[in-house]
């Protein structure tokens, strides 16, 4: 079928042909077939790079032309402004969904595609905004992750309510091969497309003793270094092709990468350009091995690595100029990396419960499905590495040849159904039990067949807790949000965290505030991205509870409350100004996870100053202190220099050094003097911004003292400065398992000898309220994986 035929706007057809696209892939034609422009739902079950997102594209297109509004869903921030870029300069407007979780973002109304992530799309429905009504067109990228233990249940209940919302809506779902894409094409009421056809020929292989034994044959491997891995590196290299080397942990990563720069030793200007861009973004010392590595031709690639170092890293592979990278399993299932040879070194991955376990089949083909670039490589190969000869046959049994997992919907679990069953209250979705059952009656959930008596059962259970969180009321069948309920909603709390904070907070209302305790605090909640404890750290989570454990107005003792003790002692060292390369240097964390922290931190803080202005008025102040403290890593004194735009953290501390510390005294001192701190151009905005604020001060002082108004008019024209957005970071959390231990029996025996010293707690119904909680909070947390609600 060619493009010339399809029923698209000429001007994506010009784009096409210029690209050298002439025609459709058979699962392209197949989709066309089966409805795709008479707005029939279709699910792509189709492998990668076969071109799903073309079959998308069109549709939208095609959808715009006729006056409609499409929704594009991603699971990753990264993919969301790969697709903006696709999507854009091709005759239709496209947005991304970004902004605080609690944001109508009515903006968005104007653009004719909007990219979003499913948490954010799932926010923006709680906050109702109005937009979301008029999508005609949904497209699900990578809908398989449906099945997501941590994030499925979000995006199944945003398909539902935009289903329940927009009945007439038109669905896409794209997905990798999965094992029973039958159900969900019923669930979808769409017609499925399944294909094994790619653009370039995928060999899967085992390598062993020297050679990748393939089901057709045999290739040997020359031995030219010691390392397997090394050897099947240099090979793909000498073909004139790149490799992604898949392997399980970040360690892992950055020792192979160093391994593969001494085995190709190659140099170029760009490769040293692309090393400057790294160690300007960063400065610890994983940047400073990656910088090096790439200096020689090799790179890694993990969530702990600031933005500017993977993208630097992503441009250098995709042009050609990196010519391996060695990854964790989240590159896999994020951007678009095709190299001729995937070599999967580690196919078992750590569990804290279960021990070493095979990775699922699904994984495996997302990492196969790298191999071969279109148009430039004539095959591609997904190689696993055997340890012994025994192994080979197995390797082909449990991934080569093993048929995909099947997916499951994850809203079985009952801390999933508290958060989405009081949103659908919250947003009047359902009004009474019976809308809730019939609402939950149409979820894939339902669809899979499951007792209606086990649903009905977990649905209840979970408006029990509601109810006794103060989150709802019912009367008889009817039921409501309360104001804390639908706020807790609204900010995009899970129940537990929102319960968490409330109690806490109104019990130490009248205590003396600490920001250690509030950040030890948000970082207890299930909301928060924690680091993980390695054994190493017990003599440091010793040292801090020693030192300010006479601070924390959170006492549980668990795995939970020493990680939170870790990501707290990280934050305070961000808002006290300590540089990123010590701190990843002392608590041996990545610069990218301190940024994804604390973009973590300045929601739930957002948050917590919510809750705090209805429950702990006397807090709120100091929690939005924080809050600034936070977004920009500064101490205190900092706060009044940091609203000026153009001023960040670094400048304000050099303005304060030398004596600046308000927009007042900066005005005092002349521009001249702050010239060398901040540069011309942004010397004159920050002195034309202080100036607003101060005039716009004097006159709130003068009017409500009765200043003539009329005098000042002109002086009050100038007052309209707004503070701009700063340290907007991006976050894409990543979590590495990682053996954990530190020493309980001696950390309680220290909160026993304080509770001695510190004697009876008064406020006894909120002590009740927040020792429930807690209790409620430790049996979930096995229940509910850290979600990543910063991918928004």
């Amino acid at each position: 079928m060619k493009i010339d035929s399809l029923p698209i706007p000429n001007r994506l057809r010009t784009v096409y042909l210029k690209a050298g696209i002439t025609g459709l892939y058979p699962p392209q034609e197949e989709c066309v077939k089966a409805g795709l422009f008479e707005r029939k739902n279709i699910l792509a079950a189709i492998p990668t790079a076969s071109g799903k997102t073309l079959v998308a594209e069109c549709a939208m297109q095609k959808e715009i032309a006729a006056g409609g509004k499409c929704l594009y869903i991603v699971p990753l921030k990264a993919l969301a402004s790969e697709k903006y870029e696709d999507f854009s300069g091709k005759g239709v407007s496209v947005g991304i969904a970004t902004g605080d979780p609690d944001q109508k973002d009515e903006y968005l109304g104007r653009y004719d595609i909007v990219v979003a992530t499913s948490e954010k799309t799932d926010s923006l429905l709680r906050n109702r905004a109005e937009w979301i009504k008029r999508v005609s067109l949904l497209v699900v990228d990578e809908i398989h992750l449906i099945g997501d233990e941590s994030r499925g249940a979000t995006l199944e209940m945003v398909i539902a309510k935009l289903r329940h919302q927009n009945p007439e809506m038109q669905i896409i779902g794209l997905s990798a091969t999965m094992g029973n894409p039958e159900e969900l094409a019923k669930w979808l009421d769409a017609a499925l497309i399944t294909s094994e056809w790619r653009p370039v020929d995928l060999r899967e292989g085992v390598f062993y003793n020297g050679e990748i034994r393939f089901h057709e044959g045999k290739r040997e491997v020359p031995p030219v270094k010691k390392d397997d891995d090394i050897n099947l590196l240099l090979d793909t290299v000498e073909e004139g092709g790149q490799c992604l080397v898949f392997v399980s942990s970040r360690r892992s990563a950055e020792a192979y990468a160093k391994r593969a720069a001494s085995a190709l030793k190659r140099t170029s200007p760009a490769l040293e350009s692309y090393a400057a861009q790294i160690e300007k973004a960063d400065a610890t010392a994983s940047g400073k091995v990656l910088a090096d590595s790439v200096r020689k031709g090799a790179a890694f690639h993990h969530a702990g690595l600031p933005r500017a170092a993977r993208v630097a890293v992503e441009e250098g592979f995709r042009k050609g100029d990196i010519l391996v990278i060695s990854s964790t399993p989240t590159l896999a299932a994020g951007l678009n990396l095709p190299a001729r040879r995937v070599i999967i070194r580690d196919y078992q991955r750590y569990d804290a419960h279960l021990g070493m376990n095979p990775i699922p089949v699904m994984e495996y083909r997302q990492m196969a499905g790298r191999a071969g670039r279109p148009h430039l490589d004539p095959y591609g190969e997904a190689v696993l590495i055997a340890k012994d000869e025994g192994r080979v046959d197995d390797l082909f049994e449990d991934f080569i040849d093993a048929p995909a997992e099947k997916i499951k919907s994850q809203c079985q679990r009952e801390t999933e159904l508290r958060a989405h069953l009081l949103a659908l209250i919250a947003t009047g979705f359902a009004e009474t039990r019976s809308d809730i059952s019939a609402f939950m009656e149409r979820s894939f959930y339902a669809s899979q067949k499951v007792v209606h008596r086990r649903l009905d059962k977990n649905i209840e259970s979970a408006l029990s807790f509601l109810e006794d969180a103060e989150m709802i009321e019912s009367v008889g069948d009817a039921v409501s949000s309360t104001y804390f309920g639908s706020l807790s909603s609204k900010l995009y709390l899970a129940p537990e965290s929102a319960l968490m904070i409330k109690a806490v907070l109104a019990a130490h209302a009248n205590d003396s505030f600490s920001a250690f305790a509030v950040l030890h605090l948000l970082c207890m909640t299930p909301d928060m991205f924690r680091f993980y404890l390695k054994a190493s750290d017990e003599r440091l989570v010793d040292d801090i509870l020693a030192a300010r454990g006479e601070e924390l107005w959170f006492e549980e003792l668990s795995e939970e409350f020493f990680g939170a003790l870790k990501s707290a002692a990280v934050l305070e060292e961000w808002i006290s100004e300590t540089p990123e390369e010590m701190i990843s240097e002392r608590y041996s964390i990545g610069s990218g996870d301190v940024h994804a922290a604390v973009e973590n931190l300045k929601w739930l803080l957002h948050a917590a100053s919510r809750i705090a202005h209805e429950f702990a008025p006397a807090l709120e102040e100091d929690v939005k202190r924080l809050e600034i403290r936070v977004e920009n890593g500064i101490r205190e004194e900092l706060i009044p220099l940091i609203s000026l735009k153009g001023i960040g953290r670094v400048r304000a501390r050099r303005l304060f050094e030398r004596g600046i510390t308000d927009p007042a005294s900066l005005l005092k001192a002349g521009k001249a003097s702050v010239v060398p701190i901040l540069g011309t151009a942004v010397a004159e905005e920050v002195f034309a911004e202080a100036k607003r604020k101060i005039l716009g001060s004097s006159r709130v002082a003068d009017e409500a003292s009765g200043f003539d108004e009329d005098e000042e008019d002109e002086r009050s024209r100038e007052n309209e400065g707004d503070r701009g957005d700063i340290g907007d970071r991006e976050n894409e959390g990543d979590r590495e398992d990682e053996v954990r231990g530190p020493q309980e029996r001696k950390a309680r025996a220290a909160v026993r000898e304080r509770k001695k010293d510190k004697g009876p707690r008064t406020d006894k119904d909120e002590t009740d309220k927040a020792d429930k909680t807690n209790k409620a909070n430790k049996m979930d947390k096995a229940d509910k994986k850290q979600p990543t609600l910063f991918d928004f």
